[in-house]
């Protein structure tokens, strides 16, 4: 796959929305129980591949500074989107079943990644940071993204990236 400018632009819009996104809505995006709206991004890693990848991974990177976390927050929450959406990328396809599918291998990733260290920051057990991630993640991502996802899809405008899968 070649990276071409237009590539590097995708991976700009989709950086500065997922920041903004998250900046914006700061009361809901950050702390155990959160529902990270800007999450709803991820999906599209099924559709656009690598942009999406990139650019929601340096969104979170430069969002979580914003939070206040720290270095676990600011690096982590990165590559936990960018494992997400690399796993969404390869599972995702076609189908509409491929495309849930990925939605939720987001969510089981982002889950397993922030709700292990998110606990840690905040002093809180893990069961919870777990379910508190895993509920918001399921509101984000299997709701708001695939139907996201969903609309770019039958709409005709995700048509020429899913042809070249």
């Amino acid at each position: 796959m070649k990276f071409e400018s237009r590539d590097l632009a995708l991976t700009g819009i989709f950086a500065a929305l997922y920041t903004a996104g998250v900046v914006f809505l700061a009361p809901i995006s950050f702390e155990v129980f959160q529902v990270r709206v800007a999450d709803a991004l991820l999906p599209l890693a099924v559709v656009f591949g690598l942009p999406a990848i990139l650019g929601t991974s340096l969104g979170c990177f430069v969002a979580n500074f914003y939070g206040g976390l720290g270095v676990i927050d600011v690096v982590g929450g990165a590559l936990a989107n960018l494992i997400a959406g690399f796993l969404a990328w390869r599972v995702g396809g076609k189908s509409v079943f491929r495309r849930f599918a990925a939605c939720l291998v987001e969510t089981a990733t982002i889950t397993l990644i922030v709700g292990s260290y998110l606990p840690m920051l905040l002093g809180v057990p893990l069961e919870v940071g777990l379910v508190g991630v895993f509920l918001g993640s399921v509101v984000a991502i299997n709701f708001l993204g695939f139907g996201l996802l969903e609309m770019l899809c039958r709409s005709g405008l995700a048509k020429r990236y899913l042809e070249k899968r």
